[in-house]
């Protein structure tokens, strides 16, 4: 694992702390027709000839709330934990980001308090896996899937997004410090 674990935390740190996440990937015509990986969203495939353009699976939702998660805690980004220069992150589950990101967060003394996101995706819509992508994101980071909630939406066919070249995420993430 590369990079720099710091963490900001004091005596006299907060005990709440908010952490924002986002990410974004190129989609593409999926291999062997173009460079794109199977369109992952939150864990789940969806049907799409297009997927995105990523060293690992490309699963920009999972990158989002790593981010969130890493963030609010004050430890290195996700790109800092699993850089697209290693070659160890070819392909590799996004998931295994998350597990490892709630690693560091139990180690630091920090619980999930709660995680919101948002995917932009114009096709195909999430809202049929919805639910199947929370119960994913809970399971990785061990919440109740009421502290998970995903929201899906276009681009209205404006920009990147809305013309099917690209899949956005963001998530905020609210951490407790946990007192000995």
């Amino acid at each position: 694992m590369a990079g720099s674990l710091h963490n900001n935390d004091s005596p006299s740190a907060p005990t709440l702390r908010v952490g924002l996440g986002d990410d974004r990937h190129r989609l593409a015509a999926v291999a062997p027709a173009g460079e794109g990986r199977p369109l992952v969203v939150g864990g789940v495939a969806l049907e799409s000839p297009v997927g995105p353009v990523s060293r690992s699976d490309g699963d920009a939702l999972l990158h989002a709330v790593t981010d969130a998660l890493l963030g609010a805690a004050g430890l290195a980004d996700i790109g800092q934990l699993f850089p697209d220069s290693d070659d160890a992150n070819e392909g590799r589950d996004s998931c295994e980001f998350l597990r490892e990101a709630r690693r560091l967060l139990d180690a630091a003394g920090w619980r999930i308090v709660n995680i919101d996101a948002v995917v932009r995706l114009e096709t195909p819509r999430i809202a049929p896996v919805k639910d199947v992508i929370r119960q994913i994101i809970a399971t990785c980071v061990e919440v109740d899937l009421a502290c998970v909630n995903v929201k899906g939406k276009t681009g209205e066919k404006v920009g990147p997004v809305g013309e099917g070249q690209a899949i956005e995420a963001q998530a905020v993430a609210l951490l407790m410090k946990q007192r000995s």
